[in-house]
């Protein structure tokens, strides 16, 4: 395993907050809630996206600098910052963000939906048979699945489920008392939480936690409620895994899930207008210490739930126009894909290209009656995976199936865990990782017997084995039969699976062992032509770049006279346009229709340029504390399509910011007289056009020559 770098001093001339980066970020999704010309539904998807984004930011983030603060941990980042003075700057910042988004969201969004028919009805302002409608369907629908609860010296307050929607309600002193009492009503998560008008045909509809609200008093029979609020609560939802390897892994990593729901609450949210006197009593009862960790939100609470939204045909009109990923020539339900790839590698990039020939490749791996083995990582799937259900046909059918599964992807830990045990039914060998390292790769292994002899068929990818996700995440694959690659793969899996050192590997480069040495050579290496004055240069395409050692090495590289271009969609901790950066990075984001996912690493080195994809951004925990791979992209015809979708990202000048020195971004504009590029509608189009391509180019290839060489060249 590489060595972790030493920490060095603070440098604020180099480095951005990690917090407030991430911030930045939201607030870049936020910007295209609030754009105008965005169509109406996807500024509803953006301010879902901005809400959840927060609830996980709160839960892991805010949750570390908290534990910082608790623990007396003093150290600054690389940014000067202490985790108390990043608290700080969180606060200030989310609730400016909080405030931001409900503004958008009141506003301008409700007001537009409510002029094409979708209303939110304030339950008091209906009447007569209207009215009497939802009394009847909390009667008969709502009653039966509550629980109140009062909360006083003998009876705690429940450990209230993370993120879960709550009411609040201050009651009047007991007969002969003199403080009044909480109780609390949670909204079971089970119910639907818009509940649509009388007749049931329109888009009217009132929120099930304001009938809940109206209809308290029967739930509380005989007590005056003083006061009645809604309620949120985002806990620390951290895994504390000790890296004790005694016991099954399986088992304490949903003893640890189980364990999240008594973690301490990180943020608070509650109705605007409840009294503060009921908030205080509230937030004392569930241990928020801190003022600044209230957040009073103008209801609704939640807004995940305005999803559903997304999907009511009446509305299409107001989203994006559909996009269908494209087939990917060449790779048709009936083609040989083993027959494609030794011919041949195949660079897909979703979700421009369908997501098909990957769920292709292991469903007639499991049906081939030559395929000795397939052996998989798997991080992320969808719920119901075809590529869980081939591996399972695949083990049930006799062949060697093994499953390196990532049972630690937050959030997505439950789900995991209820699939490999299907899994582990069939008969896979299912493989929990390595203990103290999450498994982040994306690669699947096809061995298989020919008449040539034993052949290896690989796919390596930038992002999760998810058919969903694939639709919405851009993200590269490859898939090849290059035997070097095929027997890195191999040694791959049976260093994670067996007793083994670190691989030699002929093309992969696999963390934490050998890829921030093999990042760092790279950079380094650009530097050196720079500096003996060739022409230099790093491009690259990211989620994220946090790590020090790297992002020091691109200042170090910059000043040397290296040309770098940042394509870094969330977190960035590098200052450009300082002395240190020597003013020749530039940094871009570009936030979207499609979520930028694929990772992707360009180096000029001197002309014989190398191109690379990766599972890693440059942070810490990819290079250090995970599992993950580096592959060239080799074929000519490949690598040009990667780099062709790299370089629309620096030309879109429609929906990219660029990173200013102080932290902000700033969007790119056209030059005047110009019309702005949308990279992602550029890469549609082209994709759009690749099978009238690949048409075309098979016909000139099977058309007789007509005119002499001499001019067919000449044309």
């Amino acid at each position: 395993m590489s060595p972790r770098p030493k920490a060095r001093p603070a440098d604020p001339e180099l480095f951005l907050d990690r917090e407030r980066s991430w911030l930045a970020f939201n607030e870049r999704v936020l910007e295209e809630a609030a754009d105008p010309s965005t169509p109406l539904l996807e500024r509803v998807k953006f301010a879902t996206i901005v809400a959840s984004n927060l609830d996980e930011f709160f839960m892991v983030r805010v949750a570390a600098r908290k534990l910082a603060v608790r623990e007396g941990d003093p150290t600054p980042e690389p940014s000067g910052l202490t985790p108390a003075q990043q608290l700080a700057g969180i606060a200030e910042a989310a609730h400016a963000q909080t405030r931001s988004l409900c503004a958008t969201l009141h506003d301008a969004i409700l007001p537009a939906l409510a002029e094409r028919g979708v209303r939110f009805l304030p339950l008091g302002a209906l009447e007569g048979e209207r009215r009497a409608f939802f009394s009847r369907y909390f009667r008969d629908q709502i009653f039966p699945a509550l629980t109140p609860l009062a909360i006083d010296s003998s009876r705690p307050l429940p450990q209230l489920a993370n993120l879960s929607l709550n009411l609040a309600l201050l009651l009047a002193p007991a007969e002969g008392g003199e403080e009044p009492r909480l109780a609390v009503v949670q909204v079971p998560a089970r119910l639907p939480r818009l509940l649509r008008s009388a007749d049931g045909q329109g888009m009217e509809f009132v929120w099930v936690e304001d009938v809940i609200r109206a209809e308290l008093p029967s739930l509380f029979p005989g007590q005056r409620i003083l006061d009645s609020f809604g309620f949120r609560i985002a806990r620390d939802a951290s895994l504390e895994l000790d890296g004790d390897d005694s016991g099954d892994f399986r088992e304490t990593v949903e003893s640890e899930v189980r364990k999240r729901r008594g973690r301490p609450v990180v943020r608070l949210e509650v109705d605007a207008t409840a009294s503060p006197s009921s908030v205080r009593l509230l937030a004392e009862r569930l241990s928020v210490e801190q003022e600044e960790d209230v957040y009073p939100v103008p209801p609704p609470l939640d807004l995940r739930a305005l999803q559903f939204l997304l999907e009511l045909p009446a509305l299409q009109d107001l989203r994006d126009p559909p996009w269908r990923p494209v087939p990917v020539p060449g790779l048709s339900d009936s083609a040989d894909l083993f027959s494609v790839l030794e011919a041949r590698d195949v660079l897909l990039h979703h979700p421009y290209d369908a997501f098909e020939p990957v769920a292709q490749f292991v469903e007639q791996a499991a049906r081939d009656p030559d395929v000795l083995a397939i052996k998989q990582t798997l991080y992320r799937t969808s719920g119901d995976s075809r590529i869980v259900r081939a591996l399972a046909e695949a083990a049930e059918r006799g062949r060697q199936v093994t499953v390196l599964v990532e049972l630690t992807a937050r959030f997505d830990e439950e789900s995991n865990i209820r699939w490999t045990r299907r899994l582990e039914e069939a008969g896979a060998h299912v493989i929990y990782g390595v203990r103290g390292f999450k498994t982040h790769a994306k690669l699947c292994l096809v061995v298989r017997r020919t008449e040539h002899g034993i052949r290896r068929y690989v796919h390596l990818g930038t992002g999760n084995y998810n058919e969903r996700t694939a639709r919405l995440y851009t993200d590269m694959g490859l898939l090849t039969a290059d035997e070097d690659i095929g027997q890195d793969a191999s040694a791959f899996f049976n260093a994670l699976t067996g007793y083994a050192d670190p691989p030699h590997m002929k093309k992969l480069c696999m963390a934490p062992t050998q890829l921030r040495q093999r990042f760092l050579d790279l950079i380094r290496r650009e530097q050196r032509r720079a500096a003996a004055g060739e022409t230099a240069e790093i491009r690259a395409k990211m989620n994220s770049l946090v790590d020090e050692e790297i992002v020091r090495a691109l200042a170090e590289a910059s000043a040397a006279g290296v040309r770098i271009r940042l394509n870094v969609r969330g977190i960035c901790c590098l200052r450009p346009g300082t002395r240190k950066s020597a003013g020749r990075i530039e940094v871009v984001s570009v936030v979207d229709r499609f979520l930028e996912h694929a990772r992707i690493y360009h180096f000029r080195n001197g002309g014989e340029e190398e191109v690379y994809l990766s599972s890693a951004d440059w942070m810490p925990r990819n290079l250090d504390r995970r599992v993950e791979l580096l592959f060239p992209i080799e074929a000519p015809d490949c690598r040009r399509k990667v780099l062709r979708a790299l370089d629309a990202m620096f030309l879109d000048t429609s929906k990219a910011r660029v990173l200013q020195p102080d932290g902000s971004y700033r969007r790119r504009k056209p030059a005047h007289g110009e019309d702005p590029v949308r990279a992602q509608v550029l890469l549609c189009e082209e994709a759009a056009k690749e099978p009238d391509r690949a048409r075309a180019a098979a016909a000139l290839v099977l058309q007789p020559l007509t005119t002499p060489p001499e001019t067919a060249r000449r044309t």
